[in-house]
């Protein structure tokens, strides 16, 4: 949100916000967080002092329109008060103060944005109804309000310009888009939209639920990633649409129609923006068909992958997962049918271990796997959060819609290791010419290549090698051998 300003309470070092956001933020306007320090002269009197201190002094200063109080973990152990911290700041402050009501040892970080999210949405909403503010009067043409889009999101940015020309090719309107830009003395008007347009299920479907059951506004949630979904979506959208319409308007109300024929557009768009479909056919991407692959991210992004590699590019998911705990009966549902396994975990060693028991061709996950797959010299596309600076281009890289799909091709095919090119990179002298590496994916192998081996194993081609490296420990493991030698 714009003009709002946050105050962690947090410990010495929690502050590295501000210098980690700046340094992957490509807009130079971003919400200011001001950490409010547990130290040891507050462990010994207490928070309070200080905490509405830096509240009121924030006010003074930078006038925002809303501050928002985020308790730590740091803040959960001391058990303070926080909301009695914020009332007595509220009374002395201008702007709206807040505290983000969230135990974060029962909700990770997605759900305490959802709910953060909510919260702010409702307490506007609330306010505008008690200073008789809030029209609930639709707009004369279609609208929605997108729902979820972040600065920090993956590839966010360019999914909202890319869902923000979706719907202005169908004549709907924006009427927010929140909280990435927006205000929050602009929420009042989100009960003017036709829909809400939910692109990411971890955060914002809380948001639409509460604005579905005080207002009755319907909410789309199908997530347009891939050619399949992209078209459901904009069927799910119209269907909205004329849900709406039939509601709120009459039959001889012109401008309260679509200005496209859906099927049409589905159609063009297909055959001539995207071009997933043209190369899913070609020799190109049927040299990946049968080749395995897992699949592991946040509930949207990895069961939207998995069904793309399924689907639509004929790969075989061997695994696929999520380390959305709380989403995991909607994953499952997603997936089934599309992969040989589901992995439903947060912890990263399950991760690895699944990976290098299956020896994908390739994986699609987030930075974590990413690592994983360089030490078992496995190429990964991320395709989630967590993320790296890497993962926030300059260049316009969308993973949604119809131009979604062309950037999800690219992704998809180069991070399968290409098996002729690296075997011309090692004929004429390239990477694969360094010397093999011993280790596995654990660093504490007791096993040992006898020089003899490892000159056998250079003779295999690059594309290949790691694979029967491994297999070849794996079955001196077996054996109870200690050193591999050309006879093994």
């Amino acid at each position: 949100f714009k003009n709002v300003h946050a105050i962690m309470h947090a410990p010495l070092g929690d502050d590295y916000f501000n210098v980690m956001r700046s340094m992957l933020e490509r807009e130079r306007d971003f919400t200011p967080v001001t950490a409010s320090i547990v130290d040891r002269h507050v462990l010994a009197r207490g928070s309070q002092e200080k905490v509405v201190e830096n509240i009121t002094r924030k006010d003074k200063e930078e006038h925002p329109d809303l501050i928002l109080l985020t308790p730590t973990c740091t803040s959960s152990i001391l058990q303070e008060d926080l909301q009695n911290f914020v009332d007595k700041a509220a009374s002395e402050s201008q702007s709206d103060v807040i505290l983000a009501d969230v135990n974060h040892y029962r909700v990770n970080e997605l759900q305490a944005a959802d709910r953060t999210l909510e919260q702010i949405v409702r307490f506007y909403i609330n306010k505008a109804k008690k200073q008789n503010k809030l029209s609930l009067k639709k707009t004369e043409k279609p609208s929605a309000n997108i729902i979820g889009i972040f600065t920090l999101g993956f590839h966010n940015q360019h999914d909202c310009r890319e869902l923000k020309r979706l719907l202005t090719d169908l004549g709907i309107a924006i009427n927010e888009v929140i909280p990435e830009g927006g205000r929050v003395q602009n929420l009042k008007n989100l009960p003017q939209a036709w829909f809400n347009l939910i692109p990411y299920r971890e955060i914002g479907l809380m948001t639409a639920k509460y604005l579905e059951k005080e207002f009755g506004i319907p909410y789309v949630a199908t997530t347009p990633m891939g050619l399949v979904d992209t078209a459901n979506c904009i069927r799910e959208i119209n269907s909205v649409v004329q849900l709406v319409r039939k509601r709120n308007f009459t039959e001889d109300d012109t401008t309260a129609k679509l200005k496209v024929d859906i099927e049409s557009y589905i159609d063009q768009q297909t055959r001539f923006i995207s071009q997933a479909a043209w190369f899913s056919r070609s020799i190109d991407c049927q040299n990946l068909t049968g080749k395995k692959a897992i699949v592991f991210g946040d509930a949207t992004h990895a069961a939207n992958m998995t069904k793309i590699l399924a689907r639509e590019m004929g790969i075989r998911v061997a695994c696929s997962g999520t380390y959305c705990k709380h989403d995991s009966d909607w994953f499952r549902e997603q997936v089934q049918g599309f992969c040989d396994e589901v992995l439903i975990t947060d912890d990263h060693t399950q991760v690895a271990e699944m990976i290098t028991r299956i020896e994908p061709a390739a994986i699609f996950g987030t930075q974590m796997e990413r690592h994983i797959g360089k030490r078992l010299d496995i190429p990964c596309g991320v395709i989630s959060a967590p993320v790296h600076i890497q993962n926030f281009p300059l260049g316009y890289r969308p993973f949604l819609g119809y131009e979604g799909t062309n950037q999800l091709a690219d992704l998809i095919y180069n991070s399968f290791t290409l098996g002729m090119e690296d075997h011309l990179l090692e004929i004429f002298g390239g990477h694969d010419t360094k010397e093999v590496i011993t280790k596995a994916l654990s660093t504490d192998s007791d096993l040992s290549w006898s020089s003899e081996g490892l000159s056998e194993l250079n003779k295999i081609p690059g594309f290949v090698r790691g694979k029967i490296k491994r297999n070849t420990e794996k079955f001196a493991r077996e054996k109870g051998l200690t050193e591999i030698t050309v006879e093994v």
